[in-house]
């Protein structure tokens, strides 16, 4: 399987809670992941773009749990 697939069943079985907290944990470290790679450029830059992806998908799934999908 595919690590897309893998992620996106790691996260259906966790809770709200536990969804917002992975959340805010990667929103922190994409920000200091751009920073760094502002003052120097990352050995792989492409970890920016998986991690905005992973957050979208975390924020999409906690939407759904919300509104009871």
């Amino acid at each position: 399987m595919s690590k897309t697939v893998d992620f996106k069943k790691s996260i259906q079985g966790l809770e709200e809670q536990d969804l917002s907290a992975r959340i805010k944990e990667d929103e922190s470290r994409l920000k200091k992941l751009e920073f760094a790679h502002a003052l120097s450029p990352l050995e792989n830059p492409q970890s920016i773009r998986t991690l905005r992806r992973e957050l979208a998908r975390l924020k999409t799934e906690l939407q759904k749990k919300q509104i009871g999908i």
